[in-house]
């Protein structure tokens, strides 16, 4: 429940499962939000974070202490609306100063019902996330704070993240088609799970045509527009209740198409193949991200935001269903699976973002590298 009044001055707390307070003020709507707690170490491009369908029914908590200074404009957001349930600052700008703002972030925020908290020690809450582990939150402001043990019980009767099947509250309804930029040479299936915009862009300048196809989508549908290749998005949730999607990939790698998957559709191809996952004590979220690129040895800081992982080995290649799978990509903080491939058919998956909204250039290739597999499967 919120309010659309914008309340800089006006009263907030934040409220942790396991008891702990913070309080600041009132940023964006006035009212009261639950959700599950995650920092995000991002400097830059919060309008692409709060815009991410990723993160729906997470509270982020910005570890960069300033935001807000570019304001929000209107060309990049990476969905229709903010799909984050809460947003946590410290030090909010009180002015924006960039050409291309429209409106300050705190009228966004409130414009579009997310209450926020301001002023608050960003630093601390972040350290006990990475002590304690991502957790339930509430954010109360104006009437709905109460006495903390009220507030704390209202957040302890919220849902949690684990057993959370959210892909299709936030995948499109009906299909629809992004055209390729200059000529076509490729068809692709895009199962939306929670896409962002700038994947079927980056996959648009590359000559595909990409039908981005509901969660629901069936085999059927996807072969129904002829795909070159198949790809499956990021999105929110726990990857063990998305039966269904797995249910789907495995009939396309029964029917060797190529196909490449991001975050969410990583965790789908490590169930598809027969792995378990997992979830992270405080997940990775932020563009600043380690990663090396096992099949080349090379580095890169890549963009992030998932709070589950694929069970998958490190140290040898693994009999799948399908043919011979290993790990392609690793974490360099942690070593968690960020990446498959399989050796006898054409497919693969990252856990990261290579789209790069907001986030570094240097997973890019991975485009590449799928058209290259349709490339190879046309000849």
């Amino acid at each position: 429940m919120t309010t659309s009044t914008r309340g800089a001055k006006t009263p907030a707390v934040l409220v942790l499962e396991d008891g702990r307070v913070f309080r600041g003020r009132a940023y964006g709507a006035v009212g009261e939000t639950f959700g599950e707690a995650v920092f995000s170490t991002g400097m830059t491009g919060y309008q692409e974070t709060l815009t991410d369908p990723s993160y729906h029914r997470q509270v982020v908590v910005m570890t960069a202490p300033h935001v807000g200074n570019t304001g929000v404009n209107d060309e990049d957001p990476e969905s229709k609306r903010i799909w984050v349930s809460g947003y946590v600052v410290r030090d909010p700008a009180r002015v924006p100063s960039s050409w291309r703002s429209r409106r300050t972030l705190d009228e966004e925020l409130a414009a579009q019902g997310v209450v926020g908290i301001s002023g608050i020690d960003t630093r601390a809450l972040t350290r006990h996330l990475r002590e304690r582990g991502a957790m339930r939150v509430g954010i109360f402001s104006g009437d709905a704070v109460r006495e903390d043990s009220a507030l704390l019980a209202r957040v302890q009767e919220a849902p949690q993240m684990k057993g959370a099947n959210l892909s299709a509250e936030v995948a499109t309804t009906e299909p629809y088609v992004v055209p390729a930029i200059g000529e076509k040479k490729f068809t692709v299936a895009a199962v939306d799970l929670g896409i962002k915009g700038m994947t079927p862009h980056r996959m648009a300048e590359r000559g595909i045509e990409v039908h981005v196809l509901p969660a629901t989508a069936t085999v059927e549908d996807v072969y129904a527009v002829d795909p070159d290749g198949v790809f499956f998005s990021n999105g929110p949730g726990d990857p063990a209740t998305a039966d269904h999607p797995v249910s789907v990939m495995r009939g396309v790698l029964e029917r060797g198409t190529p196909l490449f998957g991001i975050c969410f559709g990583n965790q789908i191809l490590g169930r598809a193949l027969g792995f378990g996952t997992y979830k992270l004590k405080y997940g990775h979220r932020g563009i600043n991200q380690p990663v090396q690129d096992r099949t080349t040895g090379k580095v890169e800081v890549t963009a992030h935001n998932h709070g589950f992982a694929v069970d998958a080995p490190l140290d040898k290649v693994s009999e799948t269903p399908f043919g011979r799978a290993e790990v392609s990509h690793v974490c360099l903080n942690d070593n968690v699976v960020e990446g498959l491939q399989l050796l006898d058919r054409p497919a693969f998956s990252v856990q990261y973002h290579p789209e790069a909204a907001a986030g570094p250039h240097d997973a890019a290739y991975l485009f590449d590298r799928f058209v290259k597999l349709m490339e190879g499967q046309r000849a």
